[in-house]
């Protein structure tokens, strides 16, 4: 049996105040849950401001974005608590520590004290940040950054994670790192939504992908059956066949 939608993307457009066109059209997907699903496309091709309307940043112009849990449709105040969003640019306080940084995120989501010691020395542990734990952050290395980042957003065990180019200029190992606890994650019962230019690393870790190109879904389902139907080998070549290799800017 198929997994419940936990996220319901319906006509979703969005037209800046200043656009002359809209960023994006008629976007409808259906997410579910325990997936990990890949928001792909060129640069400008939309993905931000999906994600961006998803995570309930800004408004889509038209259309409706509705979560579920259990079955049930949740509110948007709802919606805070069941999300974690982790961004590509960092989003955390440089001259303060990881534990610092993560205990002031924690008290955002009005954790338990003693349920967000217990979660922030665990995350601490398993992202290979103790040692580092008491240093100001903005003395780390980009991949330690990109770690700090990751366990700020999902500090609060969120049921659905966006991920925002999560690995980018980070070294192989934390790369690496990255991916594996992200896997367990999913493991466990999180979905996971995810972009990124790594198309190497996307295909070996989505199961599901949209591909957007000029605000529009020009491509979605099960990877596997995507690079068959469209007779490609890889995400790559699926990537290249569909949005052309002219320069994006």
């Amino acid at each position: 049996m198929a997994d419940p939608v936990c996220i319901a993307i319906e006509d979703v457009s969005k037209r800046y105040a200043s656009a002359q066109e809209n960023s994006l059209s008629d976007i409808s997907l259906n997410i579910s849950k325990s997936d990990v699903y890949g928001l792909l496309g060129p640069n400008g091709a939309g993905k931000t401001s999906l994600i961006s309307i998803l995570c309930g940043i800004i408004p889509p112009t038209s259309g409706e974005v509705t979560y579920y849990l259990d079955g049930q449709a949740v509110s948007n105040r709802a919606r805070k608590q069941l999300i974690g969003f982790v961004p590509q640019e960092y989003a955390f306080y440089q001259e303060l520590t990881p534990r610092q940084n993560l205990d002031y995120f924690g008290a955002l989501y009005n954790m338990p004290s003693g349920k967000l010691r217990e979660r922030r020395e665990h995350l601490l542990e398993v992202l290979g940040l103790g040692k580092a734990a008491d240093r100001k952050v903005g003395t780390f290395s980009g991949g330690m950054k990109r770690r700090v980042n990751l366990a700020i957003g999902i500090i609060h065990e969120p049921q659905i994670l966006f991920l925002d180019e999560p690995t980018v200029g980070v070294d192989v190992q934390s790369r690496n790192a990255i991916i594996r606890y992200l896997e367990l994650l999913n493991e466990q019962g999180t979905t996971i939504i995810y972009t990124s230019h790594h198309l190497s690393e996307a295909e070996a870790f989505c199961r599901h992908i949209a591909l957007i190109d000029h605000g529009k879904v020009i491509a979605e389902g099960a990877m596997e059956n995507l690079k068959a139907v469209h007779q490609v080998p890889s995400l790559h070549d699926l990537f290249i066949k569909l949005t052309g290799e002219e320069y994006r800017d």
